[in-house]
């Protein structure tokens, strides 16, 4: 696997049941990684700057989160990545780093210890926006699946997604509160390219519609509501 990963596509999330996610899988086909628990930890200023900017729909909005797809210890390898949205296209820039060297250079504010044009990259938005912080923790049972067809159609499968602004460690066990309704399947189709007609097919038969569900936002919004409460679980 490559230290170092840049990503250019458009990304379309859809909620959907039981039955509106078999009539999808029945077009695709589990892809190298099938099914993983991922965690992430997002990463913002005290105002939670980055969010709140999202939140209002900008042309242009970024995010930082470091992910695992397993349980880390500090030698595991993590990716950094920086999230880039233009025009609903995706850009996303990933390093590959030990956990452990990648907590610390954020934990510190220093530089990362990667010669390479998407480590500037990262370290000129740290600088930019200031000390940034572990902001959530997110996790998520991911099921994905590729195209039969030869095109770089991708399509995602998260469940059980969870959050906490608690023992904020890839290191940490999955534990959280929930985000989606129970029954409920977040869908992505990732793709470079138009719709193939089997699957806007699909989602016109099925009722199914874009959404603009974003889970760091979604967290946050609860976050927001429950401090507003007087809950300081997570407030």
């Amino acid at each position: 696997m490559s230290a170092q990963m840049t990503f250019k596509r458009v990304e379309l999330k859809y909620m959907l049941d039981a039955n509106q996610k078999a009539a999808v899988q029945g077009h695709v086909r589990p892809d190298q990684f099938g099914r993983n628990t991922i965690r992430n930890i997002y990463y913002d200023t005290d105002t939670y700057r980055l969010i709140r900017a999202s939140l209002e729909r900008p042309v242009y909005k970024e995010k930082l989160r470091i992910r695992s797809y397993q349980q880390a210890a500090p030698d595991t390898p993590v990716f950094i990545e920086l999230k880039k949205k233009f025009k609903s296209v995706v850009y996303k820039r990933r390093l590959i780093l030990a956990e452990g060297r990648a907590s610390s250079c954020f934990a510190t504010g220093s530089r990362l210890p990667v010669d390479s044009q998407i480590a500037r990259e990262i370290d000129y938005f740290c600088a930019f926006y200031g000390r940034l912080s572990p902001a959530v923790f997110l996790s998520y049972d991911r099921e994905a699946y590729y195209a039969p067809d030869g095109t770089d159609l991708r399509i995602t499968f998260d469940k059980n997604i969870l959050y906490r602004q608690e023992d904020l460690s890839l290191c940490s066990p999955v534990w959280g509160e929930a985000l989606l309704q129970p029954g409920m399947t977040l869908m992505e189709v990732k793709t470079s390219a138009a719709l193939p007609l089997w699957l806007t097919e699909v989602l016109t038969r099925e009722h199914l519609y874009k959404t603009s569900f974003s889970k760091y936002g979604t967290a946050y919004q609860k976050i927001v509501r429950a401090s507003h409460k007087g809950d300081t679980k997570y407030a």
